[in-house]
């Protein structure tokens, strides 16, 4: 999700865990996927406490502040969290981001998270210099991918800040799931070759490289403009509030999809500042 000169929405609807934990966890791995994705492994035994959902499942993600000496994790695991980390003075409060849990291999005490880089920003900066043995936390949210047994097929789409999530769905997925997918990016080499869906999937990537244009507009477009399957189905929706809105609109007003069928999730917006 995006940081620096973006706002982070609200969390959507969400089915919770049954129980949850703080975690407090280190990076094992920090690989670079292309020029505008990384992915992080973090691990340790504290993630006997995390219950992988599958999906486009949803953590809070703790890391330090340059210059921070340690990472200060919340001693609260219920919705009080938030009031205790913003009582921290920010010498010790650690920033606190939204992200996806990309792959769970819960024998072996990891999990992948997924960022997209950007030339600002706490999250991509912290990206950009994790280490092995540097401290992260994740506090678990739930999943907001909740399709009713009524549609006949799904809509996906999203921006860079979502196509982690977006990937994640379709390699959880089962073998009957037939959808149309839109995965907008920012360069024609951020296009992974090796996408796992079920074969009823059929996975559109846009890249812009480098035409311009607010991110999640030419998925948008595009949407706009596709012949798209017969039958109810299924919209998720999420990246850029004005994408996310826009479709949603197009969707509802356009092609009279219900609004109780529509998942949208502003992950950010453009121009607005990160709180800290």
């Amino acid at each position: 999700m995006k940081q620096g000169k973006y706002e982070h929405a609200m969390l959507p609807k969400l089915r919770k865990p049954e129980t949850r934990k703080m975690i407090t966890l280190e990076v094992r791995e920090n690989v670079p996927l292309t020029a505008n994705f990384r992915l992080i492994t973090l691990g340790g035994p504290e993630l006997e406490h995390l219950g992988p959902m599958g999906y486009d499942q949803v953590v809070r993600l703790f890391f330090p502040r340059p210059g921070q000496e340690r990472l200060r994790m919340p001693s609260l695991s219920n919705e009080a969290w938030m009031a205790e980390i913003l009582l921290l003075p920010k010498s010790r409060r650690p920033w606190v981001r939204n992200y996806t849990i990309r792959r769970a291999r819960p024998e072996a005490g990891e999990v992948d998270i997924e960022f997209t880089l950007h030339d600002d920003g706490p999250a991509s900066d912290w990206a950009r210099r994790a280490r092995p043995g540097d401290q992260a936390g994740i506090f678990d949210m739930g999943v907001s991918y909740l399709p009713p047994e009524r549609a006949r097929w799904q809509l996906l789409v999203g921006e860079e800040s979502a196509v982690p999530a977006i990937l994640a769905i379709l390699e959880h997925a089962p073998a009957s799931l037939a959808a149309e997918v839109f995965l907008e990016v920012p360069e024609t080499a951020d296009i992974r070759p090796d996408v796992v869906a079920p074969d009823g999937v059929n996975v559109h990537w846009l890249a812009r490289d480098g035409a311009g244009g607010l991110p999640g507009a030419l998925a948008l477009d595009t949407v706009k403009r596709a012949s798209l399957r017969p039958g109810p189905f299924y919209a998720w929706v999420a990246g850029e509030s004005k994408m996310a809105t826009g479709l949603r609109r197009h969707l509802v007003n356009d092609r009279g999809v219900p609004k109780s069928d529509i998942a949208f999730f502003g992950y950010w917006r453009h121009g607005r500042s990160s709180p800290g």
